[in-house]
């Protein structure tokens, strides 16, 4: 099966696969190719460091949807202990799109929610790509009252193109499903901890985005449309995502600035699928600390803290 290879990856796969081309015929020639293969791999590394220090918005949209990016299942599994998944809206059915369940987090009980994606065809379609239906965020919903219930932290992974916008969704109340959240989550008494893994895309990353730490990977992308449908929006066409990519600010370090989230958990040259253990082990760091900072509040002042914090966010001051 062949690498996936993005378009502006492609100068780097070609040279990777040059170095890789000298090195099996240095071997079964029995040739000297050293110094060669030396000089090709000091200029494949520069060659990376130039492309991924200067990526464009769009291309960490592309990077963001890379089909090999670490998704959330994989970050439960590498950040906590003893998961115990936990199934259905007690209404309708369970929706694959949405998991979650009681963990232990370096020890500490936790309710752990997110939305997941598949790695085939076949996945994909059985978790709808990552798009949530109303009975997805109900069982969120389910989960955040059981964690207020027996006092436990939210830990929540967002990575979705948006909520399922079919003609079922619609009639089984997404809409609802998702302002109760929103409404639910700003007064849950417990710390909630949100990291944006990979895309984030309008109501339906926000349906279980609201916490009192926003952590974003260097990498993500979370705006209020997707690239593609603000381009056929705005232009009436889609070929114009890149453009869009640009003016949505939807960056982390965009959303940095903007004060829209609170840290960046960097990645490695390439992504988060180059080196999948450290940027977990950099987002076990950021999560925990976040976690032993919200444990100094009271419920009360946790609650009002973070409704002030959305409260401010496209806050506006003019000075006259």
């Amino acid at each position: 099966m062949n690498e996936f290879v993005l378009d502006f990856e492609r100068p780097i796969a070609e040279l990777e696969k040059k170095i890789q081309d000298m090195k099996d015929f240095s071997s079964g020639e029995d040739l000297e190719l050293s110094q060669e293969i030396q000089r090709l791999e000091k200029r494949a590394e520069k060659l990376r460091q130039e492309i991924f220090t200067n990526l464009t918005p769009w291309q960490r949209v592309q990077l963001a949807r890379h089909p090999k990016r670490p998704y959330t299942l994989d970050y439960i599994n590498q950040l906590m202990d003893g998961f115990l998944e936990l199934h259905g809206d007690r209404l309708f059915a369970d929706d694959k799109a949405i998991v979650g369940g009681l963990a232990k987090f370096e020890g500490r009980p936790v309710v752990v929610v997110g939305h997941q994606k598949g790695r085939d065809t076949k996945e994909n379609l059985r978790r709808n790509f990552g798009m949530a239906h109303p009975e997805g965020y109900r069982k969120a919903l389910r989960l955040f009252r059981l964690a207020a219930k027996f006092s436990r932290p939210v830990i929540v992974f967002i990575d979705t193109p948006g909520a399922y916008p079919g003609i079922g969704a619609e009639e089984r109340g997404q809409a609802e499903a998702i302002a109760t959240n929103l409404k639910i989550m700003s007064h849950l008494p417990v710390p909630i901890i949100i990291a944006i893994i990979g895309e984030g895309a309008s109501g339906g990353a926000l349906g279980i985005g609201i916490g009192d730490r926003i952590l974003m990977l260097e990498n993500a992308w979370y705006s209020v449309i997707s690239p593609e449908g603000c381009a056929a929006i705005l232009w009436r066409d889609r070929a114009k995502a890149s453009q869009a990519a640009k003016a949505l600010k939807l960056t982390a370090q965009d959303l940095m600035k903007l004060g829209v989230i609170d840290a960046i958990v960097p990645e490695p040259l390439g992504g988060a699928h180059r080196d999948f253990e450290s940027v977990a082990q950099s987002l076990r760091a950021k999560a925990w600390e976040a976690l032993e900072e919200l444990d100094k509040l009271t419920p009360e002042h946790l609650v009002a803290q973070r409704i002030e914090k959305f409260s401010r966010m496209g806050s506006i001051v003019e000075e006259v």
